[in-house]
């Protein structure tokens, strides 16, 4: 703009372009655009996307939520969500996006869940989320404290029954329901084609029975159920299910006849039963398969061909197996392919991601996580084995920026007495060669860019 003519440019677009480009953010920054004029004042009420995500209330730069932040944030949610709603245009009855994310706090969550039952009631929304965060999340809580926040999501639940009536999406973590609260969220809950549960459960070893006549996505992750029966999904396409505590029979499937999609991650440790495929997704033809192994024990029991194997794989395109440990033969995960003649596109990833695994010997002792073989028995079996290459390690962005402490030896006398060790007794002429630096890093990125 020249002197003497500061026209304000993007004031002079029309309403539908400006409401265009303010769906775009969240409440907390499309209510800052109040401040530029008397027109931009109105626009946050025409809105048809409302995204509320306490987080964005956090100071620019803070990670971490303690309680006197969360109360301080939590509360500027309730007041954003009141003021948004209130001012909401009442000729604009359809709202594509109502998102809401916040905090678990007595009063605080039932003002939200008053308000947005107010607009359901005088509205169309076509997509309603619930994302419920818990203070347990954000510091180390006892099983207490998943009681205690079971209970008040259930007041929350029972206190507004409009606004979970019109849920189409709802992601909950860190509560112990009672024996028949997730029976009767879903009941009422008649809309909803998305569920997230992380870290809930019933009590101990209890089952969780799902039916629902919408539900088309559904997340378990690491929850303590004895086992997942799903009775009956007519509209199931996605599944996910994260670390199961039991290893006999942890899941049931029912009726689901539209499930393509299925992702299984577990740790196994050293006692668990191994799984059977077969029986794990039986009565299902899956297209889309991901087994996630946690760079721990193969959880999966390799089976010959029958009948009911090859129902299940027939469909079969696409299949990932990530973070197998490193060192273990493949040929195990032949009994998938073999029976799958649809099959496109094939990912293995093989990965000791010491991020998330367990390290500490005593520990993993402890906690009965599987014995890793060690590199004497590789070089004992391959008795012309010429040349063996230990790497320090892969890493990943987070690895790199906080690097566990490591072991390799770096100096050339501790490499010779480290090679001293894994060759002592052994009849075996392979060289040993130490390698570390960046060129493992940028091997390891070179190949991950998959879906």
């Amino acid at each position: 703009m020249e002197d003497g003519n500061r026209e304000d440019v993007l004031s002079n677009l029309p309403d539908h372009i400006l409401l265009t480009i303010l769906d775009r953010l969240n409440v907390h920054d499309a209510a800052r655009t109040c401040v530029l004029s008397r027109r931009w004042q109105q626009l946050p009420a025409m809105l048809s996307q409302i995204k509320l995500d306490v987080l964005d209330f956090l100071p620019e730069g803070t990670t971490a939520c303690y309680e006197r932040e969360i109360v301080r944030i939590n509360g500027a949610a309730v007041e954003a969500t009141k003021s948004i709603m209130s001012r909401r245009d009442p000729s604009r009855n359809t709202i594509h996006l109502l998102s809401m994310k916040f905090f678990l706090r007595d009063n605080d969550t039932i003002s939200i869940g008053h308000a947005v039952g107010q607009i359901m009631a005088t509205h169309k929304v076509e997509t309603a989320q619930f994302a419920i965060l818990t203070e347990a999340h954000y510091s180390r809580r006892g099983d207490d404290d998943l009681v205690y926040y079971g209970r008040n999501f259930m007041l929350f639940f029972e206190a507004c029954p409009g606004a979970f009536g019109g849920l189409t999406r709802l992601k909950l973590q860190d509560l112990r329901f009672g024996k028949s609260d997730i029976c009767n969220v879903l009941l009422t809950c008649k809309q909803l084609k998305h569920l997230r549960m992380f870290n809930c459960n019933s009590g101990v070893w209890t089952t969780l029975q799902v039916e629902h006549l919408e539900l088309g996505e559904l997340e378990i992750v690491n929850c303590s159920f004895r086992k997942v029966v799903l009775i009956s999904l007519p509209k199931l396409t996605q599944m996910a299910f994260h670390g199961w505590i039991a290893f006999q029979d942890p899941l049931s499937v029912g009726d689901v006849p539209l499930l393509e999609t299925v992702d299984l991650t577990n740790v196994c440790l050293s006692s668990h039963k191994m799984v059977k495929l077969s029986e794990f997704l039986g009565g299902t033809s899956v297209r889309n398969l991901r087994l996630g192994f946690e760079s721990e024990k193969i959880w999966v029991q390799p089976e010959h061909l029958t009948r009911q194997l090859a129902a299940v794989f027939c469909q079969l395109t696409f299949v990932h197996m990530a973070e197998i440990p490193e060192g273990y033969d493949l040929s195990w995960s032949l009994f998938i392919l073999e029976p799958a003649p649809n099959l496109k596109e094939l990912y293995l990833t093989e990965w000791d991601h010491l991020c998330t695994m367990e390290t500490d010997r005593e520990k993993r002792r402890a906690l009965s996580y599987s014995i890793r073989k060690g590199l004497r028995c590789v070089m004992e079996a391959a008795v012309n084995l010429k040349n063996v290459f230990l790497y320090n390690r892969l890493a990943c962005e987070m690895c790199r920026d906080n690097p566990p402490p490591s072991s390799f030896p770096f100096a050339e006398t501790k490499k010779l007495l480290v090679e001293k060790i894994i060759t002592s007794g052994i009849d075996s002429a392979a060289s040993i060669h130490f390698l570390s630096g960046e060129a493992i890093w940028a091997s390891h990125v070179a190949k991950k860019n998959f879906p």
